[in-house]
């Protein structure tokens, strides 16, 4: 593929992501061969170990799976790569749009967290679900700062998601508060709708106190489904 030369600074950083906008975009298909280090270098001007820091990258990312013998496959990303990618697909010109990951962060977060609450009211101590529940009150009394409240907030469903005692729901909550999951603003309108509504936190916190596993998974989906765009809203105004 003819290439051209890029900037100096960062070298391997550039080419990384280059190569990956290629492939999230289709221009190296799953299945082709990637172009070979050698020429690599050549074509962008650089040495061979910013290409082999690349490549090696790609590889951590399953884009492209190197082979005994040398030669370098692209994958089909949506079949092996993991939810790290996510950073690169909204970042990338081509592929999926910020929007489109956005709105699906939002939806696996909805997921996560009804199950999380779900789990939690089945499996947490009896010192968990009462810290939830000042976490619960705690909230209610905050404000009107919204930073103040997306804090309380947060510290709150930390509460539930360690309480599901779920690794890998933990881990993903983490990428989702830290940002490596890309979540774009949500419109000021749905994010208030579920940050603001207090009484469903505290009845979130009963039903986990009261282990009622169905009641907490149904209010808690209905809670965080709120803010997906687009979503459908005939669950709002649940009350259990």
């Amino acid at each position: 593929m003819a290439e051209g030369h890029i900037r100096r600074e960062a070298v391997s950083d550039q080419l990384f992501a280059l190569l990956r906008d290629r492939i999230l975009g289709g221009e190296l298909p799953a299945g082709a061969a990637l172009t070979p280090e050698r020429e690599l270098a050549a074509g962008f001007g650089v040495n061979r170990h910013a290409v082999r820091e690349a490549v090696k990258r790609l590889q951590q990312a399953r884009l492209v799976e190197v082979s005994h013998g040398g030669r370098t496959q692209v994958l089909d990303w949506r079949r092996t790569a993991g939810l790290d990618l996510a950073v690169g697909i909204a970042a990338a010109d081509t592929g999926p749009t910020v929007q489109d990951i956005a709105r699906d962060a939002l939806e696996m977060r909805a997921c996560i967290g009804a199950d999380a609450a779900r789990l939690c009211a089945l499996r947490c101590s009896a010192d968990t679900a009462a810290r939830i529940t000042a976490a619960a009150e705690r909230h209610a009394r905050t404000g009107p700062d919204l930073t103040e409240l997306d804090d309380t907030y947060v510290a709150w469903w930390r509460l539930i998601i360690e309480g599901s005692g779920n690794i890998a729901y933990l881990l993903a909550f983490n990428s989702l508060v830290d940002g490596m999951i890309p979540v774009a603003d949500v419109p000021a309108d749905l994010g208030a709708a579920e940050i603001l509504d207090v009484e469903a936190h505290r009845r979130l916190a009963a039903h986990i106190a009261a282990r009622e596993a169905g009641a907490a998974e149904e209010l808690a989906r209905e809670l965080l489904t709120r803010s997906v765009p687009g979503a459908p809203r005939g669950c709002e105004g649940v009350r259990r």
